[in-house]
């Protein structure tokens, strides 16, 4: 896929997929391929394995490397495929060079992990790991508010393969201005936030945004994308009314339960088991309720 056809298919719902585990505690590849074919039937065209909503800081080398072969496999040739990448260089451009084999369209490089960051090390730390596989498309994932426009610019005037920006920023308005001043145009701006942020950040340039939702209901998801794009926000703000409490349980507590609630939601449908990786735990029993309450306004169940 050529780096403008993915920069296209970016400006989407662009879904994070959970890792389902089984009760010896590896990766449950039925029904990861299960929940994956389920968002790419129900409209879901980027599909991004070894996210955040992935527990991607709990699994090995080999269990991103596998989950992302399991991503290929079910989805084929019906959505892009985005990997997510991380830790050190090394290992970044090793997943990095395992995605090109493995038939990824791209890689979203994490946020370094580092207490100290400096910007221009920032820029260093993306450029050796875009630069290591050049024929790939890369999507920056910004946590730091500190990036700025001129950051991403210097790294997309150095790597071309730089085609998109995760913004996981909650600040709209720092958002507009890094965006304008990397180049509104020159690269395609992605609401990290998802469903919640997503109507404010459209407001202001981006035209795609991220989703942990797509998991349990992509339907829902790709209907608040589609009236974003058509600009008819007051539909969009009652499907954000409509999916609020569901998001809000994922924020609460700076997001500790961010994945618990999608794997709850999961289980209650069946679809894999509840277990989730330390330092993220199960949901208490009244969490629990709360989400099949929500299930049910929703008629998935």
């Amino acid at each position: 896929m050529a780096f403008d056809d993915l920069s296209e298919r970016l400006a989407s719902v662009v879904a994070i997929t959970v890792t389902p585990f089984d009760a010896d505690g590896a990766i449950d590849e039925k029904n990861y391929a299960a929940i994956v074919d389920r968002m790419v039937e129900g409209g879901v065209s980027v599909v991004t394995p070894n996210g955040n909503t992935s527990e991607f800081y709990t699994l090995s080398a080999a269990e991103t490397e596998r989950a992302l072969s399991i991503t290929v496999d079910a989805v084929g040739d019906r959505a892009a495929i985005v990997a997510g990448v991380g830790h050190d260089v090394g290992t970044a451009v090793a997943a990095a060079r395992f995605a090109d084999r493995a038939g990824a369209n791209g890689i979203m490089i994490h946020q370094p992990v580092h207490p100290y960051v400096s910007l221009d090390g920032w820029v260093d730390y993306h450029r050796e790991i875009a630069s290591s596989v050049p024929e790939l498309s890369v999507v920056l994932y910004v946590r730091n508010p500190r990036i700025g426009g001129a950051q991403i610019a210097a790294l997309a005037d150095a790597c071309p393969n730089v085609v998109g920006v995760k913004y996981a920023v909650p600040d709209p308005v720092r958002f507009a201005s890094v965006a304008r001043d990397a180049g509104l145009d020159r690269l395609t701006w992605i609401a990290g936030l998802a469903e919640l942020s997503a109507p404010g950040y459209f407001a202001v340039g981006a035209t795609g945004f991220t989703s942990g939702l797509a998991n349990v209901a992509p339907q829902l998801s790709v209907q608040m994308f589609r009236c974003l794009r058509a600009g008819e926000f007051g539909a969009a703000m009652e499907l954000w009314e409509f999916i609020r409490k569901f998001e809000e349980l994922r924020a609460l507590n700076e997001s500790a339960n961010n994945v618990s609630v999608v794997k709850e939601a999961l289980a209650q449908l069946g679809l894999c088991r509840r277990d989730v990786r330390p330092p993220a735990s199960v949901l208490a029993e009244a969490d629990r309720s709360a989400v099949g309450v929500l299930l049910n306004s929703w008629s998935l169940r």
